[in-house]
């Protein structure tokens, strides 16, 4: 896995880790939901950081070219 992509899989760990914490819903009682609401949490906010990161970082490569 590249190093960029490890520190925005970490980046959105912690962002979900915090809104799971700070999220004022009432807990439901099965773990096996909450895990898989945690991990799609991960995926949701590692597709947008992602697609976020690698989108900017491609247009300012293409604004050094000119």
């Amino acid at each position: 896995m590249k190093k960029q992509h490890l520190n925005i899989l970490t980046i959105s760990a912690i962002m979900t880790t915090i809104g799971f914490i700070m999220d004022g819903d009432p807990k439901v009682p099965s773990v096996l939901l909450r895990f898989t609401e945690f991990f799609l949490m991960l995926g949701i906010v590692f597709l947008i950081t992602s697609a976020l990161y690698f989108g900017i970082s491609k247009i300012a490569r293409k604004f050094q070219k000119i």
